[in-house]
């Protein structure tokens, strides 16, 4: 079997970023990420790479009116009551912003590029280590990110838990609606899943760090061990980090970190993954743009000389599936 590339973007417009960004601070990522989606899969075809979209429910709606005949009936009781989207669904004034907050044409066009699965990223953004949260409400959450995936003729296959927050205690609620993959986080201590409490200074410090500098190893994986367990857990590599003036003269740093390691996995038969979100490169896209496609190019390599593969996370589930499942 040889070496698997996959990607994975977190789709998720404003809802992603709204307990701790304003709307006026994000608005140039915002602006700009339609227009990043496009040249994502304009890449992405070129270089025939299969990704994965986890996409966020309440997207798939055409306004706020659709978005509230379909709210679950059982919804999160968070302590921090700010980290809840169906809050702010109640508490903000709705006018003409719709486009930074669903995106029903969107997903088509992504669905209908080569490759390319629609994954979820739950209903709302839900948060499955915050206080006061239950499996149930969680539960009703990704049933209802289903079932509307499912009106418009997508099957869900893949999970990606927002901010990283993968509770193992959930973990049978993805079998019980047929989900078969998530991606989990990378090994290192600084990376294990966390609420947005335990985020400390350090904690993100290290993570921008191990961008530029290897501090976490490789973060690559046999198939084996994303096999151990229902569902697969078809893990984290690296965080592909938007470009930053600050951070500029570092740029060399941060592309061979990343190109390392998908050499270690196409010479050693193993996984890579890499995630963002598409808004990420909303402030600065023909950079990011430009920066990805590096990374793509160095894949065409690794693709010449070792046979490695691009897969989205619902075909590696399928490949695990087939020649490791017992």
């Amino acid at each position: 079997m040889p070496g698997i590339f996959t990607i994975s973007l977190d789709l998720e417009l404003y809802w992603g970023v709204r307990d701790s960004r304003s709307f006026g601070e994000y608005t140039a990522n915002l602006s700009g990420e339609h227009e990043a989606i496009h040249g994502i899969l304009d890449l992405f075809e070129a270089h025939d790479i299969h990704a994965t979209w986890a996409t966020l429910g309440f997207l798939f709606f055409k306004d706020i009116a659709e978005l509230r005949q379909h709210l679950p009936g059982v919804l999160p009781d968070y302590h921090r009551q700010k980290l809840s989207s169906y809050r702010y669904i109640d508490e903000r004034a709705w006018g003409d912003d719709d486009v930074f907050h669903f995106a029903p044409d969107t997903i088509e066009m992504i669905r209908n590029r080569p490759g390319q699965e629609i994954g979820t990223h739950t209903f709302s953004h839900y948060y499955c280590l915050e206080e006061g949260q239950t499996i149930e409400s969680f539960r009703a959450d990704l049933q209802a990110a289903v079932d509307v995936a499912s009106a418009k003729g997508i099957p869900t296959i893949s999970l990606v838990f927002p901010r990283n927050q993968g509770n193992p205690d959930y973990l049978p609620v993805l079998n019980e609606l047929g989900i078969t993959c998530y991606r989990g986080n990378e090994s290192a201590s600084f990376y294990k899943p966390r609420n947005k409490q335990e985020q400390s200074s350090l904690v993100r410090a290290l993570r921008l760090l191990d961008a530029y500098i290897n501090l976490s190893g490789y973060n690559t994986y046999s198939l084996e061990e994303c096999v151990r367990s229902r569902p697969f857990n078809i893990p984290a590599s690296r965080f592909l980090r938007p470009y930053s003036r600050s951070l500029a003269p570092l740029e060399s740093l941060r592309l061979s970190r990343i190109k390392r390691a998908m050499r270690d996995a196409a010479a050693g038969n193993r996984l890579f993954h890499l995630w963002w979100h598409p808004h990420n490169f909303g402030a600065d896209v023909k950079r990011n743009l430009a920066f990805l496609q590096k990374i793509l190019a160095y894949y065409d390599q690794l693709k010449k000389r070792y046979g490695m593969q691009a897969c989205n996370m619902g075909e590696v589930a399928a490949m695990l599936e087939r020649t490791h499942a017992g």
